[in-house]
């Protein structure tokens, strides 16, 4: 589907291109009824008279945009988005290319943000995170034509390009690690329940417990932050079957659970293991420092702006697997205390 064109808002009004003209720069020569049906066409299908010399020059806005459906908060207390970011404006700034960034409250703000990226020609492609089940974004992104790289999967793109790292191996690598040092009672407190990558790591993490025999295997729902993993944590502790071993799905919410063990006077690692996805500055800075789930995050996002590059570029839509999160042991794991 083509940007939108002034011809096309002289259509859907049934006016001619000169009305349009008169309508969207406030000059005489239309009624106000019709100024305003112009008006209403206008923005529904994203076009932006203050956008036409670039359109009609066919140049690039030479910016990608990154819209987020998440509290703007969490940016400052995440670090994965900031390194991914990072990763991003660092491959970006090379090509001399901005990036712009918007918080959106849902699926269909952040699809509304796209028309009028697009029909504006503010970018000249989107990277896409956060990816769902059935995720309507893609769709209507592949709808648009709007060239678009999904940080995510396997599957579920669609036929947009992707980037997307093997969480279901470096889960099953965690799960048989705390199984070596002994543990039996497991449980992961995971991220926010309808994302696809929480779903490839809730089933991964079923299926591997239910291979070695953990009858006892739980995963409690959160939202990644530390606020929702002490609470998550407090419960798995309070339990009359306590985990000896409890995976997190990123450091913010292991490093609160950590704070949660300590206050009801559990020993970490003697008492309690944990293991953090996402490693950070912040999991070695904590004591004991957390055994964490890490990858090169800057290098994530890199990747990913340089393969949307190549995708504005007129290259193929393929899915590129990046590397997988390795395990690195730290003072919070050890074999479980007999009890």
């Amino acid at each position: 589907m083509k940007r939108p064109t002034i011809a096309d808002v002289a259509r859907r009004a049934g006016v001619s291109k000169g009305a349009v003209s008169y309508a969207l720069n406030g000059q005489p020569g239309v009624s106000e009824a019709t100024r305003q049906r112009i008006l209403a066409i206008a923005a529904e299908i994203g076009f932006n008279p203050s956008r036409a010399a670039r359109a009609l020059s066919g140049s690039t806005a030479e910016a990608v945009g990154l819209a987020l459906c998440r509290p703007a908060r969490t940016l400052g207390i995440e670090p994965f988005f900031m390194e991914l970011i990072s990763g991003v404006e660092a491959e970006l700034s090379a090509r001399s290319y901005a990036l712009t960034l918007q918080m959106v409250a849902d699926q269909e703000a952040e699809i509304a943000v796209y028309r009028r990226w697009w029909g504006e020609r503010r970018v000249d492609g989107v990277l896409v995170c956060d990816l769902r089940a059935d995720d309507r974004r893609v769709p209507a992104l592949e709808e648009l034509g709007l060239p678009a790289v999904v940080i995510g999967g396997p599957g579920g793109t669609g036929g947009l390009a992707s980037v997307w790292s093997d969480d279901a191996a470096a889960l099953v690598e965690t799960v048989e690690y705390l199984v070596a040092l002994g543990h039996r009672r497991i449980a992961r407190v995971g991220g926010l329940p309808d994302l696809l990558h929480t779903e490839i790591r809730t089933e991964a993490f079923a299926g591997v417990c239910r291979r070695l025999g953990l009858a006892d295997a739980v995963t409690v729902p959160s939202d990644y932050t530390g606020e929702e993993g002490a609470r998550a944590t407090r419960r798995l502790l309070s339990s009359a079957g306590r985990p000896t071993a409890v995976i997190y799905d990123n450091d913010v919410m292991a490093i609160a659970g950590l704070s949660v063990a300590q206050e009801m006077g559990l020993a970490v690692p003697g008492d309690l293991s944990i293991v953090a996805w996402d490693d950070s500055p912040l999991c070695q800075l904590v004591h004991p420092p957390l055994t964490a789930l890490g990858r090169d995050i800057p290098a994530y996002g890199a990747h990913a702006a340089r393969q949307l590059l190549a995708v504005i570029g007129g290259g193929p839509a393929g899915g590129i697997q990046d590397e997988t999160a390795h395990l690195t042991p730290r003072g919070s794991t050890a074999p479980p205390r007999e009890r």
